[in-house]
């Protein structure tokens, strides 16, 4: 009965995911057809600070009912966490899905976006934030598998470190480029060592803890 109800509860997740993109992606689109008429592209344009607001308070509402569903959806911390990077991932995923089926964009996976603007504005090619997205509904969904089975998730010390440096890793792949975010210049080089690395890091972390959880339980 208990893996009968994670099942249920992961559908229901992955639903509000793929639909929470939906209502995103069309608020993207209205942006675009008032900033961008002519197609979105770098370097980017100076935006109204009543417009910056608004979206920065919009990204702040979209975390918050990420957190509020995760958090209704589990009951300890890391079955919510589990809960809340499935739903993150599958947020990201199915954003550029449907940018992708109601306004053909991007045309290659290679495309820069403006990825999030807290604190400060993110980009990166279409690629980058998709492949974080899919390792995060990966683990997610492994986390509450192991909820399921009746495993308590414990990360490891050097899991800690790890999956810190492999964030920062990777936030410093999205944020350095303060040039073309700030002052309207073309984007530097992506720099994909650092995805690989945050990637990496935050695999391995994982790998470390899941091991850690079965093994604790077991003995």
């Amino acid at each position: 009965m208990a893996k009968r109800d994670h099942r249920i509860r992961v559908i229901f997740i992955l639903l509000f995911g793929v639909a929470m993109a939906y209502v995103e992606a069309m608020a993207v689109v209205y942006l675009r057809e008032l900033l961008y008429p002519e197609g979105f592209s770098f370097p980017l344009k100076l935006i109204p600070l009543n417009l910056i607001a608004m979206e920065l308070f919009r990204e702040l509402a979209s975390i918050v009912m990420l957190v509020a569903v995760a958090a209704i959806a589990g009951k300890k911390f890391w079955e919510r966490f589990g809960y809340f990077i499935i739903l993150f991932g599958t947020w990201d995923i199915f954003y550029y899905v449907w940018l992708k089926v109601t306004i053909d964009w991007p045309s290659s996976l290679f495309d820069w976006d403006i990825l999030f603007l807290i604190p400060i504005p993110w980009i990166g090619p279409v690629i980058a934030p998709v492949l974080v997205a899919l390792l995060m509904v990966i683990t997610g969904l492994s986390i509450i598998s192991l909820f399921a089975r009746g495993y308590t998730f414990r990360p490891t010390a050097l899991a800690w470190v790890l999956s810190v440096f492999g964030t920062t890793a990777l936030l410093l792949s999205f944020m350095r480029d303060t040039g073309a975010t700030l002052y309207q210049q073309m984007p530097q080089p992506y720099m994909y060592g650092l995805l690989i690395v945050g990637l990496l890091l935050n695999l391995i972390a994982y790998l470390l803890s899941y091991r850690r959880t079965i093994t604790a339980s077991n003995s």
